[in-house]
């Protein structure tokens, strides 16, 4: 097991989240909590990541000339490998705990982190969930959404269909325009909850890898800048991957991790143990 230590002390202050909102999580497959991050804290994350998003973003087409996922964000991937500064952020323990108090396992490992940046007129981000992509052997897994500033509806927040994670048609389907065609579709048809509200500024939400979300176009004059770390039970074992993606995602963020076996390769350190505690 290879704990990090040596963080900043403000990212290891511990936040409690009570009985209530554990019980949220498991019945909805998310959850939005508030105060979580301070102002101070939001800016340096905002002035940290968006000098990286800048540094390494390699898209050069305009909006128009993007297909649907293009338009819907600009995506910068296990940014921590690559910043010091964003490596502090990425393994701040705060975060890891209360994703592991939701998935109720006694640790957390991260997957990768990426920065999803909303550019202004940028496009809606369609139904998907996101385990498709991930060669993993259970379902304990969470991704933290943290907007780096307040998110109003015009800005496109991260929209959930509560419980959708029950859903076992669409999990085969990738971001694309047909997702979003035949998972609207279904998830109306089904009556799960969607979940469209604003984000206060340090308010960030938690949801699972099979729950079905979306966000909705930036109709403002900013960027909408979101940093997410996906994180999974720090017992996750690798399954053979089922489609392309998966394999894909094995080679990039779980590099020599062998199949039936707990993913422990250098790029998914445990980030969290409550041995620590």
């Amino acid at each position: 097991m290879n704990i990090i230590t040596g963080l900043a002390p403000k990212w290891n202050e511990t936040y409690s989240i009570s009985h209530e909102q554990i019980d949220f999580f498991k019945k909805n497959g998310f959850i939005k909590i508030k105060n979580v991050l301070t102002p101070e804290e939001l800016q340096y994350m905002n002035e940290v990541i968006t000098r990286e998003v800048e540094r390494l973003n390699t898209e050069q087409k305009s909006l128009q000339e993007r297909d649907t996922y293009g338009k819907a964000f600009l995506q910068i991937m296990n940014i921590w490998t690559k910043s010091d500064a964003v490596k502090e952020i990425v393994f701040n323990k705060r975060l890891a705990k209360i994703a592991a108090e939701l998935m109720q396992v006694s640790g957390t490992r991260l997957y990768h982190d990426q920065a999803l940046f909303k550019e202004p007129g940028g496009g809606h981000t369609p139904w998907h969930a996101d385990q498709f992509y991930w060669p993993l052997e259970t379902d304990r897994t969470i991704t933290v959404w943290i907007p780096l500033q307040e998110t109003p509806l015009e800005m496109g927040p991260l929209e959930f269909a509560a419980q959708s994670y029950q859903l076992i048609a669409g999990r085969e389907l990738m971001i694309s325009d047909e997702s979003q065609e035949k998972l609207e579709r279904n998830l109306r048809i089904n009556n799960f909850p969607h979940i469209v509200e604003p984000f206060e500024l340090g308010e960030v939400s938690f949801h699972s890898g099979w729950l079905f979300h979306r966000a909705g176009a930036n109709k403002s004059g900013e960027m909408r800048k979101v940093m997410t770390m996906i994180y999974m039970d720090k017992e996750m074992k690798l399954k053979k991957p089922e489609n392309e993606n998966q394999m894909n995602d094995l080679n990039q963020w779980c590099p020599g991790a062998e199949v039936g076996a707990v993913i422990n390769s250098p790029l998914n350190p445990v980030l969290y143990s409550r041995d620590e505690d």
